[in-house]
């Protein structure tokens, strides 16, 4: 092997560990541990079959859906605008730093900090479908 190929097998095999290593950082989370600390989250939001908007929209069904589309909530232009999905990796990053990752929005939580409390909470979310019926395990 040339040193050109040996060149372009190293830094393929750094790309796929750096890949790697950034889906290690994110830790498994727990839906029980995710119910402990979305009562931070139940001062504006509310999950579940009796869920109603409020000062923040219902999170029934929110792992997956578009930025800006729970029915019948006054959402910010930057968050309806966003082109967002709300899938895992977006929602970890939005829980850390809401403002960073959409500048304007009317959340005012300035995010959780703890990387295994951010995966609790998705893991939580993900239980819950569109009609807030609760999927557990």
């Amino acid at each position: 092997m040339n040193q050109i190929s040996m060149l372009v097998l190293t830094l393929m095999l750094i790309a796929v560990g750096s890949a790697r290593g950034q889906d290690a950082a994110i830790p498994a989370g727990s839906p029980d541990a995710g119910a402990l600390v979305f009562k931070k989250c139940t001062a504006c939001h509310q999950i579940g079959p009796n869920a109603q908007n409020g000062i923040a929209p219902v999170l029934n069904g929110v792992v997956g859906r578009p930025a800006g589309q729970y029915p019948n909530y006054s959402y910010s232009s930057a968050n309806k605008n966003s082109g967002l999905v709300w899938d895992e990796r977006t929602l970890s990053a939005y829980f850390r730093a809401p403002a960073k990752i959409v500048p304007g929005t009317k959340m005012i939580f300035s995010g959780l900090k703890k990387s295994q409390e951010i995966s609790d909470v998705i893991a939580y979310l993900k239980q819950f479908d569109a009609d807030g019926k609760q999927n557990t395990p």
